[in-house]
């Protein structure tokens, strides 16, 4: 059993909590609420939530496909959907166009923003999934950043007017408020689900605040809610409670939805 201040490391003081994940690193554990057991909690969370809410038919979007692990979810879920995903970095979409390039898939090779073009993008060598178009912290100070020209896109561009999303993913490393602005329209015309990462480290380099993200998602008549509170039926977060998550640092992953916990399915 862990003592109560383990089962809620973000109550340390921040040199504590620091020394505790390096420690349970060296031991081979992880810490209740350090980023790896929340990232694991995360995962299984979008899993459930998909498969709530896909249908055989549904239509998906991926946002910083990696190495396609939520995509495989939504050909599983949605084998019949027709799916799109960006992924900016060249040798990880030389991977999925292997992978998914005889699917449903609409495989783009850009990035997602505000507005189309072009624009450098920081690759994390050793660990892409960092990766983005500005600089963040790292876990490590001394990565090693390999700056690369790449492809911008508006998913308003992308997307069809009469194709109908049901389910999106945005894992971009802060540039989420980018994303949802070049896809005003289609978030506003569909009303999709959407799983997104929102949080300090990452998000506060592109200038961008949780007030905006939650006014955003209102605007477009989605409220948003921690993953696992939708699961269960819990209420959505209110602008104020974006904020207390985003500041305080307790969850970074979150869910826009256009229907009440518990009524997709």
């Amino acid at each position: 059993m862990w003592p109560a201040i383990l089962r809620d490391p973000s109550t340390m003081p921040t040199p504590m909590r620091t020394m505790l994940d390096r420690l349970l690193r060296w031991m081979g554990a992880e810490a209740p609420g350090s980023a790896e057991a929340l990232n694991s909690r995360y995962d299984a969370q979008t899993v459930a939530i998909m498969e709530r809410v896909l249908r055989p038919d549904s239509n998906c979007i991926d946002v910083g496909c990696h190495f396609g692990a939520v995509l495989d979810h939504m050909l599983r879920l949605a084998p019949r959907g027709r799916h799109y995903a960006f992924e900016p970095l060249p040798g990880l979409f030389v991977n999925l166009r292997g992978k998914y390039g005889k699917r449903n898939v609409s495989l783009h090779q850009a990035a997602l923003a505000e507005t189309a073009g072009e624009t450098t993008f920081n690759h994390v060598v050793d660990n892409p999934g960092f990766s983005g178009i500005k600089r963040r912290a790292y876990d490590k100070p001394d990565e090693r950043v390999v700056e690369i020209r790449v492809k911008l896109e508006r998913l308003d561009d992308v997307v069809p007017a009469d194709v109908p999303i049901r389910l999106v993913k945005i894992d971009v490393e802060g540039a989420e408020l980018g994303v949802l602005a070049g896809g005003a329209a289609t978030f506003a015309r569909t009303r999709p689900f959407v799983i997104f990462e929102h949080g300090l480290g990452a998000s506060e380099f592109y200038g961008t605040r949780p007030e905006q993200v939650h006014d955003f998602f209102t605007g477009v008549g989605l409220e948003v809610s921690l993953m696992e509170d939708w699961l269960s039926g819990g209420p959505p977060l209110s602008r104020a409670g974006l904020v207390e998550q985003f500041d305080q640092r307790l969850n970074f992953y979150f869910l826009a939805h256009p229907e009440p916990a518990g009524a997709a399915r």
